[in-house]
């Protein structure tokens, strides 16, 4: 198991899994899926032993704070570190950049993952392309 930033020579497999994991498991309309911010965001992937992404995320800037992103992990590899390995190379990306604290809008069903990762929601829940979200903030 490893975790970098991405590569552009890594977008087709970020693409794919991230389609994989919203798109087909959850639902989610893929003109949602991708936006503009992939454009400007970093990414990072998680590899398992053979190479192949299976978990990726991304971070940009928002108000002078870190918005984690697209967090997502091939279903077969869930619960594997994949993703802690991804969110470890995104928060060492946003304090690279001097960022104080990141933000995710969390899926309320990962929200576990999410506090164990140092996170505190901040507000109500609510509903993000058909899921149950909450913000969570946590400071680096």
């Amino acid at each position: 198991m490893s975790a970098a930033v991405a590569q552009p020579a890594d977008m087709p497999e970020v693409v794919a899994l991230r389609t994989r994991v919203f798109v087909q498991e959850q639902g989610v309309p893929p003109e949602m899926e991708q936006d503009a911010t992939d454009a400007v965001a970093v990414h990072a992937v998680g590899r398992d032993d053979s190479g192949r992404v299976v978990a990726t995320g991304r971070l940009f800037e928002r108000d002078g704070r870190g918005v984690i992103g697209r967090m997502a992990v091939d279903a077969g590899a869930r619960g594997g570190g994949h993703g802690a390995a991804v969110l470890a190379v995104l928060h060492a990306e946003a304090a690279r950049r001097g960022l104080p604290e990141v933000e995710i809008h969390a899926q309320v069903g990962a929200r576990g993952f999410w506090e164990r990762a140092g996170y505190t929601a901040v507000g109500e829940e609510f509903e993000e392309a058909g899921i149950r979200h909450v913000t969570m903030r946590r400071v680096l």
